[in-house]
């Protein structure tokens, strides 16, 4: 077996590394240090204005005494389905730091999906507002559980004791205003109650068929997480980083709240990201730091293009391209850009490149594991390859304790000696890990095959493509082939861009990557997006099959 282990120059496994030696591991010991430093500081900025690590410790601290006082105990499920905003932040630490299970819910939830997440977490509270963008959530709540106008718990969800609303003027019977929630806490004192194994989230992964599974991370595993990232990317004391990654996903509990109560840095955020409105904040916030995926990234870079604006970037946490992290290195002026790979299963990030690297590393997209991670690739039999595509396994503290209430689940993707199936395909090189795609999302081509996101990469060095996705289709002789669908930059000839990327493609790719179908839309967007602003794969390729007259 081949491992390889952060911070170590020969490329084998490293078990001297602690995470407990370098960081807090729980929330609360987190926040105790960051309100030790610097309480001061603002700690977030949302679209209600600045809150300092002062106003935060005092928040928590009240909000966790009004759990107490409902009841909520150590090992509690506590739902949180609002935007991104202070309230989240307060109650989620609040709720781990009493020992308690936060379970960030989907603000894009309709029934069955936000009665699945209710009910299989054995949520006892649910802290929500009650209409996010155009989600009006309470109105959904009602259909499966009318008792919210009368008394809790109802026959549908019997664990549900308790909702709070946030946020709202009218207040159903069985539910509690926030101000009212926080006059029940009034007068108690009640310490942190928390440690490092103990779970802190249940973080829902969007399955592929079915329901999500709940993967379950411990406080280690998202505040080491956090800490290891921030180190990464170079976030200091007083750094100002612009993240609208929704906190209802890891990358917005760890890599975006938890990586800023680290190192004492401001979070600014947004209910959803929106190009003009991110770059007008990082401009009068003056951030340092911006984090994203290859889309966010890509629309940021096109708006900035458009229009054109002093920023104070030194850095970026990036899940995203070679072409898109060089882009926001040359053009956004980040400079200590870093590119990162991660999973839920991994709370979430698994390897990233480090803002001391040469630059020219940083651009190639390759990262380094986490420190104390162990990152390894297998083949189809399990057995472990060098310098061959395979699967991406890890181990190390990152790694959830298992799926709630699904042992099934857990020991699929988990094997006895603590490895976990990524189901993602990648490569090992001198010790850094290159990410090659979803191992579901491999295309099959005359029984090669490619990943879609090194053809993307390479449509993407296209100096007339912005953005590019890239499918499978159905094909008589090949069984499926693929089809590119290409975003031009705007002024481009679209039909000749359409016309003359595959002998473009044929020059760079061999011939069986090269895309067979090409088509052109206004806006990748258009497809359709994830609540993260990723590209919605199925979508992509019900279009290109629909567009193409073709049958599925």
């Amino acid at each position: 077996m081949t491992a390889f282990a952060q911070e170590t120059t020969s490329h084998t496994t490293s078990t001297a590394f602690s995470i407990d030696k370098a960081c807090p591991v729980t929330t609360d010991a987190a926040l105790d240090r960051a309100l030790q430093i610097a309480p001061q500081l603002d700690a977030l900025v949302d679209d209600q204005g600045s809150h300092s690590y002062g106003d935060l410790g005092r928040d928590v601290a009240a909000a966790r005494a009004g759990m107490d006082a409902l009841g909520i105990r150590s090992g509690d499920r506590v739902g949180i389905c609002m935007k991104n905003s202070y309230a989240w932040i307060v109650v989620f630490l609040a709720s781990t730091s009493l020992g308690a299970i936060a379970v960030p819910v989907n603000t894009r939830f309709k029934s069955r999906d936000l009665e699945y997440g209710i009910t299989h977490s054995g949520m006892s509270v649910l802290f929500m507002e009650e209409r996010v963008l155009s989600n009006d959530i309470l109105t959904t709540l009602r259909s499966f559980l009318p008792e919210v106008d009368s008394r809790l718990p109802g026959p549908a969800v019997p664990a549900l004791q308790h909702l709070v609303l946030v946020g709202s003027t009218e207040i159903p019977a069985a539910a509690t205003s926030w101000a009212d929630f926080l006059e029940l806490g009034r007068g108690r004192t009640l310490p942190a109650q928390c440690s490092p194994d103990q779970p802190a989230l249940i973080q829902y992964t969007s399955g592929t068929t079915g329901f999500p599974k709940g993967v379950v991370l411990t406080h280690r595993a998202i505040c080491g997480n956090g800490f290891a990232a921030a180190v990464r990317m170079g976030l200091r004391a007083g750094d100002r980083i612009h993240s609208a990654r929704p906190f209802f996903h890891v990358a917005g509990t760890t890599q975006s709240i938890l990586a800023c109560l680290q190192q004492v840095a401001t979070l600014v955020t947004m209910p959803r990201f929106v190009a003009d409105d991110a770059l007008r904040l990082i401009i009068e916030e003056r951030c340092t730091h911006i984090s994203g995926n290859d889309t966010m990234a890509v629309m940021l870079l096109d708006e900035y293009r458009r229009n054109p604006s002093p920023l104070q970037l030194r850095g970026a946490w990036l899940a995203a391209s070679a072409p898109t992290v060089g882009a926001v290195i040359d053009e956004l002026g980040a400079r200590e850009a870093v590119v990162a790979y991660g999973l839920s299963e991994a709370a979430p990030n698994v390897a990233l490149s480090a803002w001391w690297e040469p630059e020219k590393v940083r651009r190639t997209a390759s990262m380094l594991p986490q420190m104390g991670v162990e990152v390894a690739i297998r083949d189809e039999n399990g057995d472990h390859l060098q310098d061959r595509p395979g699967e991406i396994v890890v181990r190390g503290w990152n790694v959830m304790q298992g799926y709630w209430d699904n042992p099934e689940a857990t020991a699929e993707s988990m094997d006895e000696d603590g490895w976990l199936s990524t189901g993602d395909i990648g490569i090992v090189r001198n010790g850094r890990l290159e990410f090659l795609g979803r191992l579901k999302e491999i295309i099959r081509v005359g029984g090669e095959n490619v990943s879609p996101v090194e053809v993307e990469d390479t449509l993407k060095t296209h100096p007339e493509v912005a953005q590019a996705c890239v499918v499978a289709v159905p094909d008589d002789r090949l069984v499926e082939v693929i089809c590119a669908i290409i975003e031009p930059v705007k002024g481009s000839d679209a039909q000749a861009l359409q016309d003359g990327i595959g002998a473009w493609c044929a020059q760079k790719l061999a011939g069986f990557k090269v895309p067979r179908h090409v088509l052109t839309v206004g806006s990748i967007e258009s497809l359709g997006m994830t609540e993260s602003s990723k590209i919605r794969r199925k979508d992509a390729q019900s279009y290109a099959i629909s567009a193409l007259g073709m049958d599925a």
